[in-house]
Order: C-alpha cells, then sequence, then structure tokens
C-alpha cells in the first residue's frame, strides 16, 4: 500500500538517493554536543536548518533539545557569518550562560567557506569569550557523509581540548560512539562493576533521558565536564568503540598526547561485548568480576534456550556502519542469516567488513555502503527476509511486506524506551534477544493453525 511502487527489478542509480538510510552532519554534532555538561549547541547557518536539526532529535529522545543559531539571512549567505557568530557568542554566554558554545556548520555557511577556528579566536581576542568558558567548533557540511561523519567530527573537536601535565591520571578513556543515552549509562556501569576508572565521552546520559522532576533546567546535570575533556590528555589509554563514530579522536589522542587508543566494535551482542570487557581488563590490569561473569551466562542460557527459533531466520537490516557491524556478527553468533545489510553513511570498509563476518553464510550477502531504503525494499521483494531491523523509516517496508519488525538504530520516532533501556553489553544483549524473539514468537502465533496453536512453544 505505502511503498508498493517500489518495482522488483533492480537498475543502476549514480546520482538519485530514494529514502536516505542517513540525515545530515549537524544533527550529529549536536547530538555529540550535548553529551558536554553545560553545553548549548550552536548551529553556524539558517534558523531552518537549526530547527530542523532540534526537532530530529526531540522526536527521537522525547526531551526538549535546546540549541542557538547565527540565524543566517541573505546578507550573510552572501558575504559571511562571522559578524552574526560573534554577535551570537555575546548574546548567548549574556543570555543562557553556558559553560560551553560547541559550534557546529552548515551547507550554508560551509559554502560560503566560513574559517570557525578564526571567528572563534577572534571572539576570544576581542572578550566575548568570558573567563572560564569555551567554545569549540567542528566543520559539518551536510552534503558530504552522514550524521554519524557530523558527530565524528564533533567529538574529535572534544578531544582537541585535551591538555598534558605529564602526571597520568589512571583513567581509560571510553569513547562510545553514537549509542542511546542508557546505553552510555550501561557502560559506565559496566567499566564501574570492573573497578576501572574512566572519562567517557561524549556523555548524554541524564541528559537526554532524565527524570521529570517538576523543576526546569536550562542544562541538565549529566554530560562530561570540560575538566574531564582536558584531563584525558593525562589518561592511560583510549578505547574508541566503533570505526566510524570514534576513532578519530582516539587516534588524534594517541598522536597528539600520546595516549595509546584500542579501535573496537560497539558492544552489541556477545563477542563484540567479551571483546570490550577483554579490553577493559588488559587496560587497567584488572580480573573480571564475578558479577560480569554471570551476565554474559545469563545471554549464553537465553542463546541456547531459545536456539530452535532463530535458527537460518533470513534478516534484512539498515542502519549505521558502527552499529550493523556489531549486530551482523550477533546475528551470526547466533546462527540467523543476515542477507541484506544497507547503511547510508559511505564506506568500501564498511562492506569489507560485513562481507568478513557473513564469508561463511551459505550465500553472498547483499551489503551497500551509502545505500537506500529503497534499494534494500527491492531487495527484500527479490529474496523476503523473516525479520527487518531498522529505523521507524522501515515501518512501511515491514507493513508492505508483512514483515515482522523490530526497531533499532536512529531515528526511532513512533515508540518510546529506547533512551531508558540499553541494548550494549551483556545485559543489553538479553534486551535485543528479547525482541527479536519476541517479534518471531508472535509471528508464529498470528500464523499457526488452531491445532498448532500452543501454549508453550
Amino acid at each position: 500500500m505505502l511503498l508498493r511502487h517500489t518495482p522488483e527489478k533492480i537498475t543502476e542509480r549514480k546520482s538519485l538517493t530514494i529514502n536516505p538510510a542517513k540525515t545530515c552532519q549537524p544533527i550529529g554534532a549536536m547530538y555529540a554536543s550535548l553529551g558536554i555538561q553545560g553545553c548549548l549547541p550552536h548551529s553556524h547557518g539558517s534558523q531552518g536548518c537549526c530547527a530542523y536539526h532540534r526537532s530530529t532529535l526531540t522526536r527521537h529522545y522525547k526531551e526538549p533539545v535546546s540549541a542557538s543559531t547565527s540565524s543566517f539571512t541573505e546578507g550573510a549567505s552572501v558575504f559571511g557569518g562571522q559578524a552574526n557568530m560573534l554577535q551570537s557568542i555575546t548574546n548567548i554566554f549574556s543570555v543562557y550562560d553556558p559553560e560551553v558554545i560547541a559550534v557546529h556548520t552548515t551547507c550554508l555557511s560551509e559554502t560560503i567557506g566560513d574559517d570557525l577556528p578564526q571567528i572563534t579566536k577572534k571572539a576570544k581576542t576581542e572578550g566575548k569569550i568570558p573567563e572560564g568558558k569555551s567554545v569549540i567548533s567542528a566543520s559539518t557540511p551536510s552534503y558530504v557523509g552522514s550524521h554519524i561523519t557530523g558527530f565524528s567530527n564533533m567529538v574529535k573537536s572534544m578531544a582537541m581540548v585535551a591538555e598534558q601535565t605529564g602526571k597520568k591520571n589512571r583513567k581509560v578513556n571510553i569513547i562510545p560512539g553514537w549509542v542511546e543515552p542508557a546505553d552510555m549509562e550501561e557502560i559506565k556501569r559496566i567499566v564501574k562493576t570492573i573497578g576501572v576508572e574512566s572519562i567517557l565521552f561524549p556523555d548524554t546520559s541524564g541528559v537526554l533521558n532524565g527524570p521529570l522532576s517538576g523543576e526546569y533546567a536550562m542544562f541538565p546535570k549529566g554530560g562530561t565536564t570540560m575538566d574531564e575533556l582536558r584531563s584525558t590528555g593525562d589518561s592511560i589509554g583510549t578505547l574508541a568503540l566503533g570505526e566510524w563514530c570514534s576513532a578519530d579522536a582516539a587516534r588524534w589522542l594517541d598522536k597528539s598526547c600520546h595516549v595509546p587508543c584500542s579501535v573496537l566494535d560497539m558492544p552489541f551482542g556477545l563477542m563484540a561485548t567479551d571483546r570490550f570487557i577483554d579490553a577493559l581488563r588488559i587496560i587497567a590490569g584488572v580480573t573480571i568480576p564475578e558479577e560480569i561473569v554471570n551476565e554474559r551466562g545469563q545471554l549464553v542460557d537465553m542463546i541456547s534456550d531459545m536456539h530452535q527459533y532463530l535458527y537460518q531466520r533470513k534478516v534484512a537490516l539498515v542502519g549505521d556502519p558502527d552499529q550493523l557491524i556489531s549486530m551482523t556478527e550477533f546475528l551470526v553468533s547466533l546462527d540467523m542469516h543476515p542477507v541484506h545489510i544497507v547503511t547510508g553513511t559511505p564506506g568500501k570498509k564498511f562492506e569489507k567488513r560485513i562481507r568478513e563476518i557473513t564469508k561463511d553464510m551459505p550465500y553472498e550477502v547483499n551489503v551497500k555502503a551509502g545505500g537506500d531504503m529503497f534499494l534494500l525494499h527491492q531487495w527484500i521483494k527479490n529474496e523476503p527476509v523473516d525479520l527487518l531491523i531498522g529505523n521507524t523509516y522501515c515501518k512501511y517496508i515491514a507493513r508492505d511486506e508483512d514483515i515482522p519488525y523490530v526497531r533499532w538504530g536512529f531515528p526511532i520516532l513512533d515508540r518510546q524506551g529506547h533512551q531508558y533501556f540499553p541494548t550494549v553489553g551483556y545485559k543489553g544483549g538479553l534486551r535485543l534477544l528479547e525482541k527479536i524473539l519476541g517479534e518471531l514468537m508472535d509471528r508464529i502465533d498470528r500464523d499457526a493453525t488452531e491445532q498448532k496453536f500452543e501454549l508453550v512453544l
């Protein structure tokens, strides 16, 4: 009904994207900025761009997202937005008094060629940045990359705040990548349980999943402080979770501050979590407590108990590269068959990695970086699947093709809970597995004849 105009015949498209599997860089930069305590994200462009970025994040996280803008009009669009940004910095610090302003560019300011570091330096020279306050910036043109690129660029700008005192702080930097606030909470819980001191950045827990207290706070208490960001240069090491989201910042700290880094997969599922836990053990020189071992055992137990309902089920996935890599590995470890995998973020390295993970599949897997959901729909029409995993925009494909569907990734606009319930780590693996099994077993019940409609499966 909704997408039934999608043809089965696949033709090559080089200059046309239909139903993109991504959004634009500034949204990623804005989300990363919200992970700094007392930070006001600033969109250096038009009001319309800022409104779109805010509304997308607000609809996903169901929390009001504050941000400011340079409010470009025709003059700034032609002659540059330096005057607008300088005035914005003055107004923001005098009216809202944030600890830090995190500036990201848009198509408009990138096209005209505004130099954010130069403008920030001028603002500091002219005394527009109060003592003890900060302005950081990232270049995030919407016409290249994706929201993941913008997130990575802003996180690298956070790392560039790092300072070295010559004395190690015995902490481990952890860059979680674009995950939910609940996932960041879970990562911190795991790290604390193991007994490792850490600096997690960015950290949107407590910012975009805070309680309804009845009291308004312009800047929630959550987030990584600027002091913590500065001290990342004295850490004993960095764990970057995700090549696309986190690696650039970690490698910058390694090169500039000599903080050794390891780039890992996001800890979704059993094996990726194993590697994360082991990396923590090695870098901090600790032993893994029984509590974490038990959590792993619970996930293994559930996999063992329910394996017959997962075996050889075909899955189609769409989302962000770092998340898809770990999810694909998790599904393969469950003896499920990921057959169609699409990300809107470009990069041939993604396709290579997916093919390595799925090399033992009994058939070739369809995988596309820089692809779109129109192509995913066509693949599904040609080779149907038992399960679809992806963001809210997948609901049209799921309805038209009558496929069980698990909402996962960004954005999720039509459901609640993703900001409160983690899917990383062993506990998160249980949550993911429960969601997958719930959809598959609901379908078994729906399609069962009366003779086979069992109370216990």
